[in-house]
């Protein structure tokens, strides 16, 4: 079995019931931060786009439909086939490991959203991934990462929850570990049952800062949500940083 199919996030996300489980995400709150991005970023309509992470697309989609030439990536391959669906001329889609770059010096501006990041093992894979969109933009480049707030997550944990969607009752805890944020998923389905696992590593904000360091990236701007108000380390929802190559 190859390193890659060992991995968690490379078995769930390719897995039909991770689209099960997650259909209901909110578009309108995914669409209204991009669109405050965009007001914020003034992108020129003919800049190059890379969406890391991307999943099934809906982001690369939409900043497509705003006029934009994107390219997505993703490690599974599942998703990839869902967002083919979707492809044009201005709008591809890649399995594609976002340890790796899929271009070098191509990209005006890259994106890594709704906490697509913190899945690895090790602190070496999480400066190789940053450094590897790095080295995909051009000069100048601008690259925004979306990540949780690892503060205000933690001390708001809902440690249990059961949701159903199309008649499967999800069965989800929630803890940490004092270094990754774990979700267990459990559910049975025609007379079988399945368990799955989500890690995210809490990355605390200093830690960003040195993997941009690393990177040859300069921060410009930090928000603590999506209407882009400044970060707060106790209170604000979400981390999003905004940074250039140098």
């Amino acid at each position: 079995m190859s390193e890659a199919k060992k991995e968690w996030f490379n078995e769930w996300f390719g897995s039909p019931f991770y689209h099960i489980l997650y259909k209901n995400r909110d578009e309108k709150e995914a669409q209204y931060f991009l669109s405050n991005l965009l007001t914020y970023l003034e992108i020129p309509k003919a800049a190059k786009l890379l969406d890391v992470a991307c999943g099934s697309g809906r982001h690369a989609i939409f900043l497509n439909k705003q006029g934009f030439e994107v390219d997505g990536i993703d490690i599974s391959k599942r998703n990839i086939e869902l967002a083919k669906k979707h492809e044009n001329e201005e709008l591809h889609f890649h399995v594609h490991d976002m340890r790796n770059p899929l271009k070098e010096n191509y990209f005006d501006y890259a994106f890594n959203l709704f906490t697509s990041f913190g899945f690895f093992k090790s602190e070496a894979e999480n400066q190789k991934c940053i450094s590897a969109i790095s080295d995909s933009l051009k000069s100048g480049g601008v690259f925004t990462l979306d990540f949780l707030n690892p503060y205000r997550v933690i001390h708001n944990l809902v440690k249990e929850e059961i949701k159903t969607i199309d008649g499967i009752e999800f069965h989800l805890t929630r803890h940490f570990d004092g270094e990754s944020i774990i979700k267990k998923i459990k559910f049975q389905t025609e007379g079988k049952n399945y368990e799955f696992e989500e890690r995210v590593k809490a990355i605390r904000r200093l830690s960003f800062l040195e993997y941009f360091r690393n990177a040859n990236f300069m921060l410009l701007q930090t928000f603590g949500d999506y209407e882009l108000n400044e970060y707060q380390p106790e209170t604000s929802e979400r981390m999003i940083f905004i940074v250039k190559k140098l």
